[in-house]
């Protein structure tokens, strides 16, 4: 097995400071959300500044409303990917263990999740204050890849969600007796895929410089619908695609079912990742279809 790259020597925190007996820290990855969050929200705002951009030369909500959808989008990002970790992948555990349901400090969060609980937050709002649902999805899903794309570069500096044993030259050495146990031989080192990276680049990078153009080049938005389309479709497509060399939580694996699947009849099925990209890829297709310009 190739030996791949070192891993690199970088902290899982920026600083950490100690007041009255109690460590604050400030970590790679709660910066990666509130950096997500903001440049999120400057992409949304510019994008309905601009009425050309839009159907009817109408921005689906004001700037100030932007900032207020901000907090719902919040509240649904943290509540329902904690909620879809507890249910999706360890509900037994959690079942058993009731009060760790809260302990979000101690990790445990599911993108699924929380794209539902963001389309949750976001229908109650949009009802709430009589905004189009269509155009709205469409501004909320133009802004979401740079959270995507900074949240996966701070699992990788976590090491954490790693991929597969792989014997490619860019196979990344993750510490840790968790990701250095691939039954390779004794005194080897074991290189996995950075599957963190992988996702980075197809759901971060590539689709949303995909989505920026749509919208500000080729006039998307003008087709209520279609971005959404676009972006949950090919979001479904790279997380489909980047399971195959993701390692599976651990509660999936088995002497019988090595390769961690959720679902399988004879060796052959999928993950709970790919499971919960299927819908996502229907959805995505179903509104990119359907999206009709005015």
């Amino acid at each position: 097995m190739s030996t791949g790259l070192p891993f690199p020597n970088v902290s899982p925190e920026l600083f950490s400071i100690s007041l009255f007996g109690i460590e604050f820290a400030l970590r790679w990855y709660a910066l990666a959300y509130i950096a997500g969050i903001l440049i999120g929200w400057r992409i949304a705002v510019a994008a309905v500044k601009r009425p050309a951009l839009w159907a009817q030369t109408t921005p689906p909500m004001r700037p100030e409303q932007v900032e207020e959808l901000l907090t719902w989008v919040i509240l649904g990002v943290i509540l329902g990917g904690r909620i879809g970790f507890v249910l999706f992948y360890q509900p037994s555990y959690y079942l058993a263990n009731p009060a760790q349901i809260l302990a979000i400090w101690q990790g445990g969060m599911a993108f699924h999740g929380g794209l539902i609980g963001v389309i949750v937050a976001a229908l109650i709002y949009c009802h709430r204050e009589g905004l189009p649902l269509r155009p709205t999805a469409d501004m909320m899903a133009l802004a979401t890849p740079p959270g995507l794309l900074l949240g996966r570069v701070s699992n990788f500096i976590n090491a954490e969600l790693w991929g597969r044993p792989t014997d490619l030259p860019w196979g990344v050495q993750f510490p840790g007796q968790a990701a250095q146990a691939c039954g390779q031989a004794l005194g080897e080192v074991c290189a996995r895929h950075p599957s963190q990276l992988y996702e980075a680049l197809l759901e971060g990078l590539l689709l949303g410089a995909v989505l920026l153009w749509l919208a500000f080049r080729r006039g998307a938005l003008k087709a209520p619908g279609q971005i959404a389309g676009v972006f949950i479709s090919g979001y479904g497509v790279g997380r489909f695609v980047v399971e195959f060399v993701r390692q599976p939580d651990a509660q999936f694996i088995s002497e019988g079912n090595p390769l961690g699947l959720a679902w399988h009849i004879g060796g052959y099925g999928l993950t709970m990742g790919q499971i919960l990209s299927v819908p996502m890829i229907a959805i995505g297709l179903y509104l990119w279809m359907t999206a009709r310009r005015a």
